[in-house]
């Protein structure tokens, strides 16, 4: 088994994350190792998973089942998974850190900030360690990690912005409820909004980040309803923004969705978003794939069998709902 020595470094990584457990509300630096039985007999694999905090939103309770039933206890895959959960990146980075230390096979990430990477990737390269991104991309040199399985987050946003300056409001105040600032979620999503509201001068009432959280939402919403300024749309990064965003507009009795005073837009596809969908409650939500095992198992397989992969960023695709448009079918076969 790969060891990758540096003593100082091990020693930071425990301390980091001894003092991160219990920090807030997510769950900084928490760790949960779970075994798979090999099948056939084979050699088990050893994965390091790091992802967000799975309470965080539905995808990514979604998006850690997915992970958990592919890596982790009592699967049949040959798999020993090990689980950290952080929002945030310095926790994430240590968490890495000791999974090098730990000797892994493979990395699995999905960064809780697009930057900072460099010095972790390089590491798990020296050990021999493979990185495979999953759900977000990081900015760092390809050449760092194995593969990328990840959504278009740029795309997802100009999607929505596209739908958004399609509808032709006679007039554009638009909440911006951001998810956590540098992920890239937000940037993907944020970004294709800024740019239509420069380019068509929209009013851009507020735009705060809500942390994907519905409570955090519901209260900057709540505010501006409080200073008086009028809006008529509501742009949340993703469904559990936009369900905090309408519990404020509900006890303000504003009404919303279709045909009504405020435009609801949200983002992941949670079934019970589509069915507000359905009942023309919201108008619009964006589609965020959260199934990625599959992709990561198959890339395992090819590296381990010495194979060259054709591809090295991998793009689920993903379409936006319609509330004027959206089936039933539709919410059973894309809600998640």
């Amino acid at each position: 088994m790969k060891k990758f020595k540096k003593i100082m470094a091990a020693a930071l990584a425990a301390t980091m994350l001894v003092g991160a457990v219990g920090c807030g509300g997510a769950k900084g630096g928490e760790t949960n190792t779970t075994g798979g039985d090999t099948s056939g007999g084979g050699k088990e694999i050893k994965v390091g998973i790091i992802n967000n905090d799975p309470n965080e939103s539905g995808y990514r309770t979604a998006n850690d089942k997915d992970l958990k039933a592919m890596f982790g206890e009592g699967n049949t895959n040959g798999y020993k998974g090990e689980f950290a959960y952080s929002l945030k990146n310095d926790e994430q980075i240590a968490a890495a850190q000791k999974f090098i230390q730990d000797g892994v096979d493979y990395l699995l990430l999905s960064a809780a900030d697009t930057s900072g990477w460099d010095s972790v990737l390089k590491d798990a390269q020296a050990a021999g360690i493979q990185v495979i991104l999953f759900d977000r991309t990081i900015d760092a040199d390809p050449s760092l990690y194995a593969a990328s399985i990840v959504s278009d987050m740029d795309k997802e946003g100009e999607q929505a912005a596209n739908w958004l300056k399609d509808q032709n409001l006679s007039e554009y105040k638009i909440i911006h409820l951001q998810g956590v600032m540098g992920s890239a979620a937000q940037q993907g999503r944020s970004g294709a909004l800024d740019t239509l509201a420069k380019e068509n001068g929209w009013t851009i009432v507020t735009q705060q980040t809500a942390e994907w959280n519905a409570e955090k939402a519901q209260q900057i919403v709540q505010s501006v309803i409080d200073s008086g300024e009028s809006f008529n749309v509501i742009y949340a990064e993703n469904d559990d923004m936009a369900k905090g965003a309408v519990a404020a507009l509900d006890k303000a009795n504003i009404s919303h969705g279709v045909g009504k005073d405020v435009v609801v837009m949200g983002f992941d596809c949670n079934k019970w978003a589509l069915e507000e969908l359905l009942n023309k409650n919201w108008n619009y939500d964006g589609q965020c794939n959260p199934f990625q095992a599959k992709y990561i198992d198959e890339v395992i397989k090819k590296l381990e069998a010495g194979e060259t992969l054709s591809e090295k960023t991998i793009i689920m695709q993903e379409k936006g709902f319609d509330a004027t448009t959206i089936t039933e079918d539709d919410v059973n076969n894309y809600g998640i």
